[in-house]
């Protein structure tokens, strides 16, 4: 190799003109082949390695990133929920950087408050962010620690589970036992085996019976005790609590603390001692509120110091009277049975009610590996899930994101195949249709890399650049070819025609391919959503463009050397004197070729007046028919929103 590029060394058309740009490049590529040959597999291994770590999605993410701040409070009403706990949020997280825009929602016993950041934002910082300002709140007692999730509460589930049971109930207690033991596995075995999975958020648990301990209070009793309903509801709070007491140091140890006082069975809490009364604390209480109603009225000094001695004497008696009063239990005043939560929806598959599993993903995960992740759970779950119980995927978007994906690689494919051959119904050559040929899938992979380091992902907008870019890549190349062809027809030999066909297109090639690249750029820096959209296409056109121009300028001229297209060879025929008409006869011969010539060259224009016509007919018919194959073609990637009914209660 070293030697051929010796023998050629003295030739003029080998060396790149002053000021000529990629003469150097081509030089080099033409003369270090194996260098060339070594760059180009590396980089066709980078983007196979790549394309296996690219993220799928349908499209691109046009959801601002989100962090949602949700608060409980058992018992509240939306107005006092929005009062007492949304207003404080929404406060303390408002100032955080880059907070593009907050909302809440406010529902009985429950607060959300969802806060959508800038594009670009650093989520890992900015929930270290939100944290720090929510171990500042001062909320009510009775509510819950704020909880940070990283998912938007309003959108879409990615897969939705159903728990239905396999036998047919047995009556009305048999339907009520299976909706029970369906909630229960649902929520205490299923869904803590499922939040695990890398990229799931949250699982939400709807239908069936949920357990609920329930206390009916008789109005009539209390009255008879003369007890407040709110003593009641006092008493049952302070004797179910699980708190932090604080810590305990002990030399070199340290003992964490808590006031653990749950109710761990129904016999408890109807034994719950609610208060103690006595015989003659009613009739006290009275006489020393009409002594001190008598003394207001007359104001006698000496009416009001008796008052006050018959208060201090019922005091006196009261105290004796509870140590050895009657206990008054939560039985004594109410009725405590296990009962279910008041249903908010009802969920039904295949005419049996069930137990519903909807899964949403994390803010920045990936749609199809979540769910990937998830069905290689379940597979693992089926095979430990009681024999009465049966899992049912009902929607999985990531099915209908493969299949668009698929299609549109499909139809890349197919786009360069129709490429190569058309090449090769031109060239007619074998050879130089596979050097043009090879520099579609180089730039094409290659782009694979390009996109993991820009953060791009496969979806249908990407896709579509790629196949955008299959019918680009190959015109420099071809361009390129051609010169190098013409290169040879004027007598150069293999590796000056490559260097000097080259040199001679570098300019135009270059100015032509960033002319094109000029045009699709500008769309990575348009702000706002439609930015966001197109910015995959553009940028994979854009790279896969000026890949294109570099392997037309090292990968063309290196294969063209190895064996270049041989010049076409026309055998010299001697000229032909022009024919003038010489005799009488002859003129009029002479006039009618050249009215003959005259109704060949108006008939062809009148004809290819009327092809246009005729296309212009053509194209008003089959438009309507096209839109309407359109339509029919996308049919089936309608996915289907829901695949169960939601009923609410008594529908």
């Amino acid at each position: 190799m070293s030697s051929a590029g010796s023998d050629h060394g003295s030739d003029p058309a080998t060396h790149a003109a002053p000021g000529s740009m990629g003469g150097g490049l081509v030089e080099f590529a033409t003369r270090r082949r194996v260098t060339i040959a070594m760059i180009t597999v590396t980089m066709l291994l980078f983007g196979v390695i790549a394309l296996g770590s690219l993220k799928v999605n349908l499209l691109p993410d046009l959801s601002y990133p989100t962090l949602t701040v949700r608060t409980e409070y058992t018992g509240a009403a939306p107005a006092e929920i929005e009062t007492l706990v949304t207003e404080p949020v929404e406060e303390a997280v408002g100032v955080v950087k880059n907070l593009r825009k907050l909302k809440s929602i406010s529902r009985t016993g429950q607060s959300d408050v969802v806060l959508e950041f800038a594009w670009g934002t650093n989520m890992d910082q900015a929930s270290l962010e939100v944290r720090d300002k929510m171990e500042a709140l001062s909320l009510p007692l009775e509510a819950k620690a704020p909880v940070l999730l990283r998912f938007n509460p309003s959108t879409e589930p990615i897969m939705r589970l159903v728990l239905s049971p396999r036998d047919e109930a047995r009556g009305d207690a048999d339907a009520v036992r299976q909706l029970t033991v369906l909630r229960r596995y649902a929520d205490e075995d299923l869904k803590k085996k499922l939040e695990p999975v890398a990229g799931v958020a949250a699982v939400k648990v709807g239908g069936g019976l949920e357990d609920e301990i329930q206390v009916d209070i008789d109005q009539q009793k209390l009255a008879q005790l003369n007890l407040p309903i709110d003593n009641v509801i006092t008493r049952l709070k302070e004797e179910n609590i699980n708190i932090s007491g604080g810590r305990l140091e002990e030399g070199s140890q340290r003992y964490l603390v808590r006031t653990v006082n749950q109710f761990a069975s129904i016999e408890e809490i109807r034994n719950l001692l609610v208060t103690t009364t006595s015989g003659s604390g009613g009739a006290a209480d009275a006489a020393m509120q009409q002594m001190y109603a008598i003394a207001a009225a007359t104001g006698s000094q000496a009416a009001i110091a008796a008052a006050a001695e018959v208060q201090s004497t019922s005091a006196e008696s009261s105290t004796a009277s509870i140590a050895g009063g009657m206990p008054v239990r939560l039985k004594d005043v109410a009725e405590v049975r296990q009962g279910f939560k008041e249903r908010e929806a009802i969920i039904r598959l295949g005419g049996k009610e069930a137990v519903e599993l909807a899964i949403y993903k994390e803010g920045d995960a990936n749609t199809v590996s979540t769910a990937a992740a998830l069905r290689k759970r379940l597979e693992q779950i089926k095979a430990t899930v009681p024999g009465d119980v049966e899992i049912t995927t009902i929607e999985d978007q990531s099915h209908f994101i493969e299949a668009a994906i698929t299609s549109v690689k499909h139809d890349a494919v197919i786009g360069g195949a129709l490429a190569i051959l058309i090449i090769f119904l031109f060239l007619r050559d074998g050879w130089s249709t596979f050097v043009i040929s090879l520099s579609l899938p180089v730039s094409i992979v290659t782009t694979f890399f390009f996109m993991g380091q820009f953060g791009l992902s496969l979806n249908v907008m990407s896709l579509g650049g790629l196949a955008l870019a299959t019918g680009l890549v190959v015109d420099d190349s071809i361009v390129v070819l051609e010169s190098i062809a013409k290169a040879r027809e004027r007598g150069l030999g293999v590796l000056e025609a490559a260097i000097a066909g080259t040199r001679e297109v570098s300019m135009a090639v270059m100015a032509s391919t960033l002319t094109t690249i000029a045009v699709f750029l500008p769309l990575v820096f348009v702000e706002g959503i439609a930015g966001q959209l197109f910015r995959d296409q553009a940028l994979t056109v854009a790279i896969a463009i000026a890949i294109s121009l570099v392997v037309s300028m090292t990968l063309i001229p290196m294969l063209s050397s190895l064996k270049g297209r041989p010049p076409l060879a026309f055998p010299e025929e001697p000229p032909h004197p022009q024919w003038r008409p010489q005799s009488r006869w002859q003129k009029p011969v002479a006039i009618g070729r050249r009215g003959f010539g005259a109704a060949i060259r108006y008939g062809f224009f009148g004809a290819a007046w009327l092809v246009v016509k005729l296309w212009r007919g053509v194209v008003r018919v089959v438009a309507p028919l096209a839109r309407k194959a359109s339509d029919l073609a996308m049919a089936p990637y309608a996915r289907p929103e829901k695949g169960y009914l939601r009923l609410l209660p008594g529908a």
